[in-house]
């Protein structure tokens, strides 16, 4: 038997670390961000139909364009959003590796703003991109100003943005989005490289009343992509179904480095049967927006610190010990997330039923030891 050390691996992945949050079984799983309500039994149906429709026909490749796909998704984001500037891949993530692909690699730079999605690192170095964190202010935020100088200073290749962040949850103002396109524009005019600028609208259904989307920032804006997933608002985290809206030179320029017929004739028939039954599949979302808020209003009233949040999931901080709050949850049957910032967890935003658990459990371990919050 040999080891990992044994092997001739890249340079760039020694010492990582693979992604993943714990998987354990347990009453109440809250640390994934998952919407935890379960696909309604009407669209269960449509997906089950659809696909059997397709089943018959797998000795066959799929469409490699799933151009019906593009269609329906392009009808959903609006904003006069074509066919032609849509792209899908099997989960973010991959739309994400494939930007990467595309447009860093070797003897280019990724420059992200820690903390916020832990993929983006490791995406980096998958592709053998070099990352640059521009860093957060204390509280977390991303201005305009810090974000744009970030660009200046470092003249990355690409820039990703999350929008709402994870894991603290807060949208970006189209203002911080905006500079930092304006500075990756200026780096080229003085004879260096642009920068293609990524923003990862993951839980973009989720955002607080009035807060923008980036998509209404595309048009004129051809280094601009906007990148969104079925896994949250859609309950279809187990589908893998990730998509952007960007000039359509950009969709051009990923079918140089994804695989051969990437999407499967399943992934597509479930994915379409999904985007016919929008309606019935966003009716948990205002659901999951109140037991967020309920979350936050009751982390404050327990003397907690709980940031903005415009996702399905709160980030909350004021925590003496995090890592033992989080194990004296975990004894409870309540599994958030250790993020592995100082005083700080994340908890999804179930129904109903698992809020109230998770809230009742935080209650009591603060209630046994009340030194565990940080007080002032």
């Amino acid at each position: 038997m040999t080891d990992l050390s044994s092997l001739p691996l890249r340079e760039s992945l020694r010492g990582q670390s693979p992604y993943g949050a714990p998987q354990l079984d347990v009453p109440y799983m809250l640390n994934t961000n998952e919407n935890t309500h379960p696909v309604p039994p009407q669209v269960a149906e449509a997906i089950t139909a659809r696909v059997a429709t397709v089943a018959g026909g797998l000795n066959r490749y799929p469409d490699r364009e799933f151009t019906a796909l593009r269609e329906r998704l392009a009808v959903y984001l609006g904003h006069g959003i074509t066919p032609d500037q849509v792209w899908a891949g099997n989960g973010s993530n991959e739309v994400l590796q494939q930007i990467l692909q595309a447009f860093a690699g070797p003897g280019r730079t990724l420059l992200s703003f820690l903390p916020s999605y832990s993929m983006y690192p490791l995406l980096a170095a998958g592709t053998d991109t070099a990352f640059v964190d521009g860093g957060r202010a204390p509280d977390h935020t991303l201005s305009a100003d810090h974000a744009a100088e970030q660009v200046r200073r470092h003249r990355p290749h690409v820039v990703f943005l999350a929008s709402p962040n994870n894991p603290t949850g807060t949208a970006l103002g189209l203002e911080t989005i905006e500079a930092v396109y304006a500075a990756q524009a200026r780096n080229e005019a003085e004879g260096g490289h642009g920068a293609m600028v990524v923003v990862d609208e993951a839980y973009a259904e989720f955002a607080l009343e009035g807060t923008a989307s980036a998509l209404t920032l595309l048009p004129g804006r051809e280094r601009l992509i906007v990148t969104r997933t079925m896994s949250k608002a859609f309950a279809l985290a187990g589908a893998r179904l990730g998509y952007l809206a960007a000039d359509p030179a950009v969709t051009d320029a990923l079918r140089l480095v994804r695989l051969p017929y990437h999407l499967s004739a399943i992934t597509q028939a479930t994915a379409i049967a999904a985007l016919e039954h929008v309606d019935a599949l966003l009716e948990t979302v205002e659901d999951i927006k109140a037991q967020r808020d309920r979350i936050v209003d009751t982390l404050r009233r327990l003397g907690l610190s709980p940031s903005v949040s415009d996702s399905n999931f709160v980030f909350f901080g004021r925590l003496r010990d995090a890592h033992a709050v989080w194990e004296a949850l975990l004894t409870r049957g309540v599994l958030v997330r250790d993020v592995g910032i100082p005083e700080h967890l994340r908890v999804t935003a179930g129904t109903q039923d698992e809020t109230t658990a998770f809230l009742d459990a935080l209650g009591e371990v603060l209630r046994e030891d009340p030194a565990a919050v940080v007080r002032g």
